[in-house]
C-alpha cells in the first residue's frame, strides 16, 4: 500500500477519497492563498483561471513536504475557482457575495477549473527535488434558473460561502446544477482520473493507494 497525504482540510476531498477507497493522511498547508496569487500575477504567471488553480495548488503540495507524516508518502495539493465571466471566483466568504453571484449565474454557465499537484516524497535526497507532476481538469456546470427565495434560503444555510464559485455538487447546492459537462469529480475539487494519471505518471500504481 503507498501512503496518501492531501493537503488540504477540505472535507468535500476528503470524503472524495474515502468513497474511491483511499484513506488518506490530512495536512493543513496553511497557504496565504491571496499572497501566492498576487506575487505570481505579479510575475506574469497567472493569465487564467486554470493558471492561478494550477499555481495554488503546487504552493499547497509543496507547503507540507517538510511536515513530518509527510515523509514516505504520495503528496497531492488541489485548487479550485469558478471561471464565470472571464473572472475567477473562488470563496465569497460574504453573504451579500454569494447572493450577487448565485442571481449573475442562474440559468447560465461557467467553468470550474481544479488543479491538482502530485509530489512523490517516497525517497527524498538531501539537496534535491522530489519527483513532481501537475494538472488542470475542468468541467462547465449549468447552473439552474432558481428563484430569488431559493437563493436567500441557500446562502442563509452558510453552505455557499465557504467554497469556490459559492456552490457544491455534494451538498445543497446539487439540486441547483442543471448539468454538468466534464467530469463531476472535477467540480467537488479532485478529479479521481486526474490523481490516477498523475500517480500514475510518477510510477506509482494508482490501485496501490487503496487501503479499503
Amino acid at each position: 500500500m503507498t501512503r496518501l497525504v492531501l493537503a488540504s482540510t477540505s472535507p468535500a476531498r476528503l470524503a472524495l477519497l474515502r468513497a474511491g477507497g483511499i484513506e488518506p493522511t490530512t495536512i493543513s498547508p496553511g497557504v496565504d492563498e491571496d499572497a501566492v496569487a498576487e506575487r505570481a500575477s505579479q510575475m506574469g504567471l497567472i493569465n487564467s483561471t486554470a493558471d492561478m488553480v494550477h499555481i495554488l495548488a503546487k504552493a499547497k503540495a509543496e507547503a507540507v513536504l517538510d511536515h513530518p507524516d509527510a515523509a514516505g508518502a504520495i503528496i497531492v495539493g488541489c485548487d479550485s475557482s469558478l471561471d464565470f465571466d472571464g473572472k475567477s471566483l473562488g470563496k465569497p466568504h460574504d453573504p451579500e457575495v454569494a447572493r450577487a453571484r448565485w442571481q449573475a449565474m442562474r440559468g447560465r454557465a461557467g467553468t470550474l477549473f481544479s488543479g491538482h499537484w502530485v509530489i512523490d516524497n517516497r525517497n527524498p535526497v538531501a539537496g534535491q527535488l522530489s519527483p513532481a507532476n501537475g494538472r488542470v481538469s475542468s468541467s462547465i456546470v449549468h447552473f439552474a434558473d432558481i428563484t430569488d427565495k431559493e437563493i436567500e434560503a441557500y446562502v442563509a444555510t452558510g453552505e455557499p460561502l465557504k467554497v469556490a464559485g459559492a456552490f457544491t455538487i455534494d451538498g445543497l447546492g446539487g439540486a441547483f446544477l442543471r448539468s454538468i459537462e466534464g467530469d463531476a469529480h472535477t467540480v467537488i475539487g479532485l478529479s479521481l482520473p486526474t490523481l490516477r494519471d498523475l500517480v500514475n505518471g510518477l510510477g506509482v500504481e494508482y490501485v496501490s493507494l487503496w487501503n479499503k
